[in-house]
């Protein structure tokens, strides 16, 4: 079986069943080559249903799994004029993803190796639209904001103010909130001065590096 092939099947069977019905969403994880995105030694498993281990210097990365991405990008409603800010891009798959579908992406890791392995493989699948830059993910980059929308494909403990704050009015942040089982999918759209939290669907995410609530005091 060919990667197109693993490609039609990885929509067939994992995303269809998963509630991801957008045309244009479907269209989008068909076309994208998520095998140019993975480790080389890992690309058998680039269609599976499995959260792939990167390294990222000393620690372990996961990329989340595609149906999960699939129904974030579904729920973030993307136009060709969209601007958005992909945290925690890692290899820059969700980055490509959300290429396709908006008008312009800004991929922030927070390390030189990554930001360098997301742009060596952004420019082997030929995707010119996607600025990577590094920084700490949970500052966000708000030099090239305010962001339609901000996708972390990833699961935080809690989402930093920081990071709403550079929503453009009616914007909307997801991700994930909460680790292990207990995790789930949320949209927070900036409605004026207030945000507005809606959650989506049950998603045991992997953790994102820089998002743990602060410690507190108890008896």
């Amino acid at each position: 079986m060919n990667m197109a092939e693993r490609r039609t099947k990885m929509v067939d069977n994992q995303l269809r069943p998963f509630d991801v019905s957008q045309y244009a969403v479907l269209s989008t994880f068909l076309q994208v080559p998520r095998d140019l995105f993975v480790p080389e030694n890992k690309r058998a498993l680039a269609y599976s249903d499995a959260e792939i281990e990167v390294a990222d210097g000393d620690n372990l990365r996961r990329m989340i799994r595609p149906m999960h991405l699939a129904r974030m990008v579904q729920a973030a409603n993307l136009t060709p004029d969209s601007v958005v800010l992909d945290v925690g891009c890692l290899t820059g798959y969700s980055s490509a993803v959300l290429a396709q579908l908006a008008g312009s992406v800004v991929a922030l890791e927070q390390s030189e190796a990554m930001v360098a392995r997301a742009t060596d493989a952004l420019s082997d699948a030929t995707v010119d639209t996607v600025a990577v830059v590094q920084g700490a993910l949970n500052e966000g980059y708000a030099s090239e904001g305010p962001f339609d929308a901000i996708i972390a494909a990833g699961a935080m403990e809690e989402v930093p103010q920081a990071l709403v704050d550079q929503l453009r009015e009616d914007g909307v942040l997801i991700t994930a909130v909460g680790t292990g089982g207990a995790g789930r999918a949320v949209s927070i759209r900036k409605d004026g001065s207030t945000y507005t939290s809606i959650p989506l669907f049950n998603c045991a995410a992997p953790a994102l590096p820089g998002f743990e609530k602060a410690p507190a005091f108890a008896f």
